[in-house]
């Protein structure tokens, strides 16, 4: 078993489940709560780049009775479409229907699709399509793994004339399995317009959180649920064909404004698949707010998390929910450290009395 699955166990034993189950929909699917302004639907009416049309789209995608095809199974594509409506709810949820497919087999696949509520839209750049630096959140379904490094660390203790003590290796494997994460991974980030996504680390830097899921070439419907409620972000996924969500996000101290775009992109590269959307639901919640709330220039609201730690690094949010990540190699590697200076600091105290102990009993004889 290798490390991720045996930290998968332990939760498990515990009680812990990484991606809990949401057994019902948030919104039940409420047809009087459907914002169809903001909502991509078949037959895709309303699509297109005349002045009444609500939603727009660029580069290789492709809009057809049953699908939107951001880009096609070939290599270097880029498409993205985009509502034209700015939305002004302050609490709603997405429901994104979308099918990632190609012939690409294990790894030989990429690169993803996004999902965007941004300042700015129909602004092409290297993030899936879309910009870089931008003002909003944006969640990715990254099929590629850029970071190749894995890291697992080893304690060895030896005796012999070349090797007497104990030490920690820590070995770096250009492989999946060696890695705290499986591709493809779902992860969402929140931008004021100065943080990069760093593609040659899958933007681990900037993450808020995320899960593994596998939503490759399936034979039945996935979908994807972004929540955004009472400064609260949920994520959840359902990709099962069980008609449930699962959980995969979930992090309060969440500012977002109104006016801003919904929109999905996706990129290929030197591989590729077909990235397509089947549609984009959008519900509003009926959430009351306080007075102050209600009073607030929502509009003029700077995109931002109030995290403890960093966003990689977060395990508590402000509100005192935990929000549990998996163990990357970096925790490991510093829970180990941690146990074995407390070992060293217990010998060493323990030396020290043993030794005073001998020099007081020498005393008495």
């Amino acid at each position: 078993m290798n490390r991720l699955g045996a930290v998968w166990g332990i939760l498990l034993l515990l009680g812990l489940s990484p991606m809990p189950f949401v057994h019902a929909d948030i919104t039940d699917g409420n047809s009087e709560h459907l914002k169809r302004e903001h909502s991509l639907i078949k037959p895709y009416q309303g699509v297109g780049t005349s002045s009444s049309s609500q939603w727009d789209f660029w580069g290789s995608t492709l809009v057809t009775s049953q699908y939107v095809r951001l880009t096609s199974d070939e290599r270097s594509k880029e498409g993205s479409i985009w509502n034209t409506v700015p939305c002004f709810l302050k609490d709603w949820e997405m429901h994104v229907q979308f099918k990632i497919h190609g012939s690409g087999k294990k790894n030989l696949h990429g690169d993803g699709i996004a999902i965007w509520y941004t300042r700015e839209r129909l602004n092409p750049g290297p993030v899936y399509g879309n910009q870089d630096h931008f003002v909003g959140l944006a969640v990715f379904v990254d099929t590629f793994r850029n970071d190749l490094h894995g890291m697992d660390v080893r304690p060895v203790f030896g005796n012999s004339p070349k090797f007497h003590g104990l030490a920690l290796f820590i070995d770096t494997y250009p492989n999946d399995e060696a890695s705290d994460r499986s591709f493809p991974y779902i992860s969402a980030m929140i931008s004021n317009g100065s943080l990069p996504y760093d593609h040659g680390k899958d933007g681990r830097s900037t993450e808020l959180g995320g899960c593994s899921v596998e939503i490759r070439n399936k034979d039945h419907d996935t979908y994807l649920a972004i929540r955004y409620s009472r400064g609260r972000l949920t994520i959840m996924v359902d990709i099962d064909d069980k008609n449930e969500w699962k959980e995969c996000i979930d992090i309060g101290g969440v500012r977002l404004p109104t006016g801003y775009y919904f929109g999905s992109s996706a990129a290929t590269g030197d591989l590729s698949d077909n990235h397509d959307i089947i549609s984009m639901k959008m519900y509003q919640l009926m959430v009351e707010h306080t007075p102050e709330e209600e009073n607030l220039d929502w509009t003029k609201i700077e995109p931002s998390v109030s995290l403890l730690k960093s966003p990689k690094d977060n395990i508590d949010d402000p509100t005192g929910n935990f929000r549990s990540t998996p163990l990357t190699g970096w925790k490991v590697f510093l829970l180990l450290l941690c146990a074995l200076l407390g070992i060293v600091v217990c010998a060493v105290v323990g030396a020290v009395v043993f030794q005073k102990r001998q020099e007081r009993n020498k005393r008495f004889y």
